[in-house]
């Protein structure tokens, strides 16, 4: 097999391709023959030695895969040898071959290409865990989205226009405002990079003026940093903001302004949803994979790389210049 291993703490560029045994499965694992791999912003991470998981190296990151089952442990009876297959690995993905944890892996749609089911999980599963199970958001309300032009943002964009709400889209340029116009987003706000104490004002009137009434009803915040207080600024009565990423740094909120407004501060953490809740993710896949059939929903790959460029796709997410996802395809 073919691997881009992380050998040392680092960024992208400290990637190597090397070759290397083929992994045997475990009992309770399969062997996936990879053909894709979603690129995702806990790669960035895992790599640097900053993510909560930290696997022993050498290891290859890529947390999220879609390909062909080769091999099947002893003790795994839900799938097969010749199983199209979404596996969520952790890592070990920008490989040719993973041995996953069965429980992790599912059969995917016989219709999806391999290349946006591997797009589909994480960002999806995240969004729609946020705005169904956290937020609870209705027909009718007004959703915020921070850096609504990535993976994540994409996901929250069509799933809560499936949903019956009306979305703003905060995001850094106007080629992002534009593509997020285009995926349906009803309102676009364009941000400065770094806001200080005014521009957190005006970011925060602006959100208000363009929700109408009292301001939103829902923030969907995969940003932090210095974005984070004027959006709960901008929250009206018993809003609920969330909590999904800190690419900017991880906020401070005056907790006097959840008294204010009656608000909530909800965090969300899919991955462990995914183990403490089992049937409820498996609901929700099943909604995810529905919402795919229908048309609702559909990943919006914006580039792919080879394996041996795997380093490239992940500066690419790390400079904050991907519209929609990023995919590894994975040759033999």
């Amino acid at each position: 097999m073919k691997a881009m291993l992380s050998k040392e703490p680092g960024g992208p560029e400290t990637l190597v391709l090397e070759e290397m045994d083929d992994p045997k499965p475990g009992a309770k694992q399969v062997l996936i023959r990879v053909h894709a791999a979603g690129v995702n912003f806990p790669d960035t991470l895992i790599i640097r030695d900053l993510y909560q998981m930290k696997p022993p190296r050498p290891f290859a990151p890529g947390g999220e895969i879609a390909g062909e089952v080769v091999a099947v442990g002893e003790k795994v009876s839900h799938l097969a040898v010749g199983d199209r297959v979404i596996g969520m690995t952790g890592f070990g993905g920008f490989a040719t071959h993973v041995a996953a944890d069965a429980a992790k892996v599912i059969k995917m749609p016989d219709d999806m290409p391999f290349e946006e089911a591997a797009c589909l999980v994480l960002t999806y599963g995240t969004s729609h865990h946020a705005l169904k199970d956290r937020a609870e958001l209705k027909a009718g309300e007004t959703l915020l989205i921070l850096g609504a032009a990535g993976g994540v943002g994409v996901a929250a964009i069509e799933l809560a226009k499936a949903a019956g709400a009306r979305v703003i889209a905060a995001v850094s340029s106007e080629d992002k405002a534009q593509f997020c116009r285009d995926l349906g987003a009803d309102e676009t706000l364009i941000y400065e990079r770094d806001l200080d104490r005014d521009g957190q004002k005006a970011f925060s009137a602006k959100i208000k003026e363009l929700a109408g009434g009292d301001g939103v009803d829902v923030v969907y915040d995969a940003v932090g940093g210095n974005y984070a207080e004027p959006a709960v600024r901008a929250l009206a009565w018993k809003g609920r903001f969330l909590v999904v990423g800190f690419p900017a740094g991880i906020p401070k909120i005056p907790l006097n302004l959840t008294l204010l407004k009656g608000c909530q501060i909800v965090g969300v953490f899919w991955g462990a949803h995914t183990m403490q809740e089992p049937d409820k993710h498996a609901e929700n896949m099943g909604d995810l994979f529905r919402l795919y059939s229908e048309g609702k929903i559909k990943p919006r790959i914006s580039a792919t790389y080879p394996l041996e460029k795997a380093g490239e796709a992940l500066e690419l997410l790390q400079d904050r210049k991907v519209l929609g996802k990023v995919v590894v395809k994975v040759d033999a």
